[in-house]
């Protein structure tokens, strides 16, 4: 079994159309995506479209939250990019709303959230151990967990459970602005884990932000250096 994981989107169509180029060569058996779908702004819409054809969300990620919160909630800059996305978007897509926080495959040995099984805007890597295998409590069978959200890969095993980050295919903070994504496959029942670095068209998601958007310098900027201000 081989399971392609991305996650981390933002609106960068040129990333995921990278990505998805990749993932196809790899030739896997399905396409999971942890959320953060659309919340950034090289071309959120065609990001959106290609998500839904060809990886469309399997569970929620915390700025998807955003567009279904109560925009009284919401702080002014975040109700500002709110409003930009629902513009390019025509409207929020109603496939987020029916996301759950998470989601079970691999026949039940592969678990799958955006932050943490609990929060989608919990860094499950950032707990200390015993917390993380406490997060994990109410899914005795999983083998493996994958989640997103910090932008940054990792791994980590206790006890007979990998977790796995699977990075970001857009936004990175480590300076380099490759997209990213992961290869699970279960060979004679064993998991291994890839992690997969994807090199795309930067420029031309820089150039999109800096045309479309008001204030569009500083995703620009992000996805020229794959450093976050």
């Amino acid at each position: 079994m081989r399971l392609a994981i991305l996650t981390d989107v933002h609106g960068n169509r040129p990333a995921l159309e990278a990505v998805l180029e990749d993932i196809r060569a790899a030739s896997p058996d399905a396409i999971l995506n942890l959320g953060d779908t659309v919340w950034g702004m090289a071309d959120p819409a065609g990001a959106w479209a290609l998500q839904r054809e060809h990886a469309p969300p399997t569970v929620r990620g915390n700025t998807d939250e955003y567009l279904l919160a109560d925009p009284a909630e919401l702080e002014a800059d975040t109700r500002a990019s709110r409003e930009f996305l629902e513009g390019q978007l025509g409207g929020v897509p109603p496939e987020l709303a029916a996301l759950p926080r998470t989601a079970l495959v691999g026949e039940g040995e592969v678990l799958l959230a955006h932050g943490s099984p609990q929060d989608a805007s919990e860094a499950l890597f950032h707990l200390p151990d015993g917390e993380k295998l406490a997060r994990l409590q109410d899914w005795p069978g999983a083998r493996v967990v994958v989640v997103g959200h910090t932008h940054t890969e990792a791994i980590w095993t206790r006890g007979g459970v990998t977790l796995v980050n699977a990075g970001a295919v857009s936004r990175q903070k480590d300076g380099d602005p490759t997209a990213r994504w992961v290869l699970l496959e279960r060979r004679a029942g064993v998991w291994n884990v890839t992690f997969r670095r994807t090199p795309y068209d930067t420029e031309a998601a820089a150039r999109w932000a800096e045309a479309h958007v008001p204030d569009g310098g500083a995703e620009a900027s992000m996805v020229r250096t794959g450093l976050r201000p």
